[in-house]
């Protein structure tokens, strides 16, 4: 997911689609323990749509005070 993507969504989505990409982190982690994936760089884009989400959320959060 890009930038200019996520800054069109709501907050509650952002929230929402955070709680979704922590989720698959989580499973992709497990699975990768038990059995190599086949494509382990999901787990570094899972790990960078969360901070871009997370960013997002700490920036509107400023920009409300």
């Amino acid at each position: 997911m890009k930038t200019n993507e996520i800054k069109e969504l709501t907050t509650k989505e952002i929230q929402d689609r955070l709680d979704l990409e922590k989720e698959t982190l989580l499973r992709l982690k497990l699975n990768h323990t038990i059995s190599p994936l086949d494509n382990p760089s999901q787990i570094k884009e899972a790990r960078k749509t969360i901070a871009r989400l997370s960013t997002e959320l700490r920036q509107r959060e400023l920009n409300q005070q």
